[in-house]
């Protein structure tokens, strides 16, 4: 078996990002985490699936991220804090928010305050402080960046960096030291809220791990314009002379857009990453698996060709394709850090040259069962007879609509493609459409939570090219229920997916 190869035995997940827990404000890394580890595990579940963790702007797409390193600070849950001596009491109230309708600009700024809080009583804790310094230490090539760009944001009213004075857009050495001074208790709170962050994952990630249950991040290809990444990196990106993006990502026209779909994320210089060997990347990769233990990697097909648009363009039709940096990358990024434990997203328009690249590297791609019955193709890779063991199977993605909501927008013939798939109409379509997905050969299978709970297209998670309302559903308290633990363990059990039994860990202490 090759080094690079993910899927193992037969195995099956759920797909949750952690802002979809219940919780104050947000969903975060307190208890309701570690009660849906439990949940999993009852489930039969070994795979916990995310979208990326890191820290977001005001919008709360994790795919229009601050940073592709920093972690997210909304899932900071102020309840672990104060269970564990780091916060007062008051400070771990929450507000009165909307559970409904997601505020996120509202949750960030609660969350401020509650690492302000939690910054002032960290002098009194001499373990804590040096724990925390050799923290910063250690995470210094990314993390003084980002808190530098975090406090000069808020410092210009959360404007993007291409609008900041000329002598810190441009990173004038001179300028930069100054901001450090003057602003050194700001970076200390954004860096903080860093090190609260990695606090409370591994902590949860090492209850998951007890449980036998691993956790699959996702990697964007592109990253935002206002980003740490981009403003202290120009030269890594394809940037005129007043450091605006000339070209940007997109995909071209398809069945889905007439127009295509124009991204607008600033396009890399691969051959300055390439003279780098590629270190910034490297990097990236070594980050995110210490944070998870296998990454899915967003728009796959961006690293052996990708469409290009120019940046004045208002819609993505008048792009081109260009060469990505194909294995040269991988194999960087093996040769440094060993094996590539990643899934290839290899959805949309897929080439020859695109699954040559991913059978070369042996990645596992995607079949996702919402795209098997738009045709006629006896070869659709999508549909379940096709696939393959070297994949993940899914009911639909955080970008899709939810299993029954896509049932019932159905067409005639995709309905009736689907009843013949599953036996018929009628009732808990969707349990038949995750059993179907689960008997698959594919060697993994990952259901989004609001297929298992039988959940219409409002609890959607994103609707692309929508730009409210998204990133918002969220699970209610009570809703894992042991019966659907027990029923979702069954189904696990008959198509071959169960654990294996192991000895029972000590649990992981949910320590500070």
């Amino acid at each position: 078996m090759s080094e690079s190869r993910v899927i193992g035995a037969r195995a099956s997940g759920i797909l949750l990002h952690p802002t979809s827990l219940p919780g104050p404000g947000v969903g975060d890394l307190g208890d309701q985490a570690f009660r849906f580890v439990d949940w999993l595990a009852a489930a039969g579940q070994q795979l916990w699936q995310t979208l990326p963790l890191v820290a977001v702007n005001e919008g709360g797409s994790p795919y229009n991220a601050l940073s592709a390193f920093a972690g997210n600070p909304l899932l900071i849950s102020p309840a672990e804090l104060h269970l564990h001596g780091l916060l007062p009491a008051e400070d771990a109230i929450a507000p009165d928010l909307d559970y409904e309708a997601l505020d996120f600009p509202a949750v960030m700024r609660w969350k401020e305050r509650v690492v302000r809080a939690a910054y002032a009583l960290l002098d009194e804790d001499e373990e804590l402080h040096a724990d925390f310094v050799a923290y910063w230490k250690a995470e210094q090539g990314w993390l003084e960046d980002y808190a530098l760009f975090r406090a000069l944001r808020d410092e210009h009213g959360g404007r993007c960096w291409a609008d900041w004075p000329e002598e810190l857009r441009r990173r004038d050495p001179a300028a930069l030291n100054i901001a450090r001074h003057e602003l050194a208790e700001e970076l200390n709170h954004h860096a903080y809220a860093q090190y609260l962050f990695e606090l409370q994952w591994s902590s949860v990630r090492r209850h998951a791990h007890v449980h036998g249950i691993r956790i699959v991040g996702d990697v964007p290809i592109f990253v935002a314009y206002d980003s740490a990444d981009v403003w202290a990196n120009p030269h890594l990106f394809d940037l005129d002379g007043d450091l605006r993006p000339t070209v940007v990502s997109g995909v071209p026209p398809d069945y889905f857009s007439a127009t295509g779909q124009r991204w607008g994320n600033p396009l890399y210089r691969w051959d300055v990453l390439e003279q780098t060997g590629y270190r910034w990347w490297i990097e990236r990769f070594r980050r995110t698996l210490r944070m998870v233990d296998v990454v899915r990697v967003d728009h796959f097909r961006g690293f052996e060709s990708y469409w290009e648009v120019p940046a004045h363009e208002e819609t993505a039709m008048h792009g081109r394709w260009m060469p990505g940096p194909g294995r040269a990358l991988f194999d960087a990024v093996r040769r440094e850090l060993g094996g590539l434990p990643l899934i290839a997203e290899d959805l949309g328009i897929i080439t020859e040259e695109v699954e040559a690249l991913r059978d070369d590297l042996d990645l596992p791609g995607m079949r996702v069962l919402q795209f098997a019955f738009g045709g006629d193709d006896p070869e659709n890779p999508h549909l379940p007879r096709n696939y393959v063991h070297n994949a993940v199977a899914y009911t639909g993605t955080h970008d899709n609509d939810t299993i029954l909501g896509w049932y019932a927008d159905a067409g005639g013939p995709e309905r009736h493609a689907v009843d013949q798939l599953t036996g018929g109409g009628g009732s808990e379509m969707h349990w038949r459409l995750i059993e179907t997905v689960l008997q698959s050969a594919a060697g993994w299978a990952i259901v989004p939570l609001q297929d298992v709970l039988g959940l219409g297209g409002q609890a959607r998670m994103n609707t692309p090219g929508v730009p409210e309302g998204n990133w918002a559903w969220r699970l209610r308290e009570g809703e894992l229920t042991p019966e659907l633990a027990a029923r979702l363990a069954d189904i696990v059990r008959k198509t071959g997916r169960a654990p294996a039994e192991r000895p029972r860990e000590e649990d992981a202490d949910r320590a500070s």
